[in-house]
């Protein structure tokens, strides 16, 4: 019997189709699939804080997908649920007291995602006296010299830490982990994505893709005494004070830079990380411009989530500003991204350093900074869109070889591999 061509691709893709699915119910039904508690999600009021749970979650997606993965959350309110639920609709999440004992009880290994420190140091402590079971850190920064943190540390089958400063921290530390090594932040993996909105936003303030950038204002403080409502206490007074001292500043360089991108017949959007930078945006970057530059720059008043940001950001010709996790779901994504950092972000900053962006990193604690540089580097993006790409190909290349090697070792530390 003679079976066409056509035919023989559509019977054996249905074949293959079929013992796809066979295997992955077979691997749904067996008792011995590794369970993995993904201790994340820490806060909802920041999209950065937001995006380290898809892109853990992306990871081990891609890498280990015989994993289930249950996560045990601070924080999924503010329609964060919803959106982790859209991109992974069979995630379980473990939110009451009763369903996070069953997590404990059921979970084989524990994975403390990205933060800026080993943020549920109780949890982990938990998990480590109650089930005996492993666990692992997964891309944070580091500064601890507490004793207890350090011993849980060391007890970690492997620590990742998402700068080489906290990396060698730990080291000085004495924190004897088996496994530690630079292991860029989970946001790097994020691919959630708004593009209707994104793309209905544009239209409505005439932002044309590729022709316009996207800038960040921040404080050194964040003043979550306004994101959350309450009564100064007085280390608010002093971050307060703080942040008054340093706010010109700190963003006299990106108004010259929004002026420069202006110039070049280009638009600028001044967008929000957190629920606090729609008012200093306005208040920093875009009141204080002269009529004819303010002309061409959109604010974006109100909050957004993870996805309509990275849509948006991926539309844009790049982004500037003093923040971290959008210049790093930029770079994750493709898009160029210029860091501005102090001390009071810990060293996370200095990644950019780790990846092959050196150039791209501008420590606002230098006195010797030509913060002219700080200019010079955004305009030569959005002067040159196709050198820029190219150079954040390069250092895309060094966060993806960094990852499957980590998952790599997660996948022996669950047991996935051998």
């Amino acid at each position: 019997m003679t079976i066409s061509r056509r035919n023989f691709l559509t019977s054996t893709s249905a074949a293959a189709f079929a013992a796809a699915i066979q295997a992955a119910a077979s691997a749904a039904a067996d008792p011995q699939r590794p369970r993995i508690v993904l201790r994340s999600s820490w806060q909802t009021v920041n999209i950065g804080d937001i995006a380290h749970t898809p892109g853990v979650l992306a990871l081990l997606e891609k890498h280990l997908p015989l994993a289930e993965v249950r996560l045990w959350p601070s924080k999924v309110d503010n329609g964060v649920e919803q959106l982790l639920k859209r991109r992974f609709p069979r995630l379980a999440i473990a939110q009451t007291p009763e369903e996070i004992a069953r997590a404990l009880a059921e979970c084989d290994f524990l994975l403390h995602g990205s933060g800026p420190s080993l943020v549920a140091t109780k949890d982990v402590a938990r998990w480590q006296k109650e089930t005996g079971k492993p666990y692992g850190i997964y891309g944070i920064t580091f500064s601890s010299t507490d004793p207890a943190v350090l011993d849980l540390v060391s007890g970690a089958k492997f620590a990742f830490f998402r700068d080489t400063v906290s990396l060698q921290f730990a080291k000085d530390q004495g924190v004897k982990c088996p496994i530690m090594e630079f292991g860029p932040d989970g946001a790097f993996a994020v691919d959630l994505r708004a593009d209707d909105r994104a793309e209905a936003f544009l239209r409505e303030h005439k932002l044309e893709p590729g022709r316009f950038m996207c800038c960040i204002g921040r404080l050194r403080n964040t003043p979550y005494w306004k994101i959350h409502g309450r009564e100064m206490t007085a280390e608010d007074h002093r971050k307060h004070g703080e942040n008054e001292a340093h706010k010109e500043a700190d963003h006299a360089s990106l108004r010259q830079a929004i002026e420069a991108v202006v110039g070049l017949g280009m638009k600028v959007l001044v967008c929000p990380e957190d629920q606090s930078q729609m008012a200093v945006g306005k208040e920093l970057l875009v009141d204080p411009l002269p009529a004819k530059v303010r002309d061409r720059v959109v604010w974006r008043e109100n909050y957004w989530l993870t996805d309509e940001a990275l849509s948006t950001y991926r539309l844009s010709a790049g982004l500037f500003g003093n923040e971290m996790h959008s210049p790093i779901m930029c770079i994750g994504n493709g898009i160029p991204a210029v860091v501005c950092r102090w001390k009071q972000q810990t060293s996370k900053g200095f990644m950019w350093r780790d990846i092959g962006l050196g150039e791209w990193l501008f420590d606002l604690d230098d006195p010797k900074l030509d913060r002219g540089r700080i200019v010079a580097a955004v305009k030569s993006i959005a002067a040159d869109q196709n050198a820029a790409r190219e150079k954040v190909g390069a250092a895309r290349e060094v966060v993806l070889e960094r990852q499957r090697k980590t998952m790599e070792v997660v996948g022996k530390g669950v047991g996935l591999i051998n």
